[in-house]
This record gives C-alpha cells, sequence and structure tokens, in this order.
C-alpha cells in the first residue's frame, strides 16, 4: 500500500474502533511502520476522526517530520518496531476489559492471558504484563524493549493494551482479540474455567502460527 492508502487506512480502522467502544475521548494510538519511518495518529486526537492528512509522519529515532505532533506514547511504538521485525502495525488502546485486567491484583505478570480460545492463540499469542509508569514516560518503552521481542502483546499496569501485528488490520484484529478475551477472563473469574492444553496451543501454533 502507498503512504496515502495507508493514512486512509488508519482514519478507517481508527473511526471503528472508537464507534464499537474500543477506544473513548482521546484514549489510544495507532501506527504503521513505513520503508522510510513510521505514520502515527497524533497527540490529543480522538480515533473517531483522524484527519488522514494531519496524521503525523516521524523517522525511526522520533523525529517530527510531516503531519501533527505525533501522541505522547511514541515510545510504545518505536519499542515494538525495534524489537520485532515482523512488526508492521501497532494499536494501543485503553479498552475496558483488557485495561480491568490489568488492575487486577492476581493477573499473573508472566502469563496475563492464558489460552482460553483457539484465537486468542493465533491472533494475540502470550502475554506479558508491564511495570505502571505514567503516560508519555519513555521508561515505558524500555520495559517492552527489555522483553527483547519475545511479545507481540503487552498489558501495560493500571493502563491498557499495546499489540503489534504484521499489518494494521490484523494489528486491530489482535487488539480486539484481547479484549474479547481479557472479557471472558473476568467473567469466569472463580468458575472452574478449562483452558487449551499445551498440545492443542502446539498444534494451532504449527498449523496456523501467529496471524
Amino acid at each position: 500500500m502507498t503512504e496515502t492508502e495507508l493514512r486512509q487506512q488508519i482514519s478507517g480502522l481508527c473511526r471503528s474502533l472508537f464507534d464499537r467502544g474500543f477506544s473513548v475521548g482521546t484514549a489510544g494510538n495507532v501506527s504503521v511502520r513505513l520503508p522510510d519511518g513510521i505514520l502515527m495518529t497524533p497527540t490529543n486526537a480522538t480515533l473517531g476522526d483522524i484527519d488522514p492528512e494531519r496524521i503525523a509522519k516521524v523517522d525511526f529515532d522520533g523525529n517530527h517530520v510531516a503531519g501533527d505532533r505525533p501522541t505522547k506514547e511514541l515510545f510504545l511504538h518505536q519499542a515494538f518496531y525495534e524489537t520485532r521485525a515482523d512488526a508492521g502495525a501497532v494499536v494501543h488502546l485503553h479498552s475496558t476489559w483488557a485495561t480491568a485486567l490489568s488492575c487486577l491484583e492476581d493477573t499473573d505478570p508472566e502469563n496475563c492471558v492464558p489460552p482460553l480460545t483457539p484465537y486468542v492463540v493465533m491472533r494475540v499469542g502470550p502475554v506479558r504484563l508491564v511495570p505502571y509508569v505514567r503516560p508519555g514516560d519513555p521508561r515505558a518503552g524500555d520495559l517492552i524493549r527489555d522483553l527483547g521481542g519475545a511479545y507481540a502483546a503487552v498489558l501495560l499496569a493500571n493502563h491498557g493494551t499495546v499489540v503489534c501485528g504484521r499489518n494494521l488490520f490484523g494489528a486491530c484484529c489482535a487488539a480486539e482479540e484481547l479484549e474479547e478475551t481479557a472479557k471472558l477472563l473476568i467473567a469466569l473469574r472463580g468458575l472452574p474455567a478449562r483452558s487449551l492444553s499445551s498440545a492443542q496451543v502446539s498444534e494451532l501454533s504449527a498449523t496456523f502460527g501467529r496471524i
């Protein structure tokens, strides 16, 4: 896709996320990797009304090249691009159920999202909880870099989710799948829930990989 087409796609998918309640107010941000930099939603912008021509463009060092000023969460996006060669897009949301999961004291930081369904295995993979830092703090990027690219999705403690994908559509689908799985996890709390077995997870990974 050309840069112009990607700008249109960002605008359209952001509006879809907003309209379906995955983002409220000015929460959340989205980016796409280009050959010569990164397209990124602007700071203090609602995902429901992203002007394609005003989407920020930065170089790989984070220097502002074009459009409005980029989101203050630039560091989250850079960290995934720097540590995962397969990351073509990054989606950061404050979606309700995943954010709730990030606030629970007993959420396992090493394994936030057990393999409840085949699609969370296929689209999201394992999820790590990273400690809280204030929004816009560059240390958030460092926490993701410290994971060495081992995770395509993280929960930010008391904040929300960051998910990468090979392309923007895939990243959005993964972010939505993570939200729905978090909803299932909270709905099943206290009940004798059954997760997929290691053999079943291995079969899914061998057959489909991570979409």
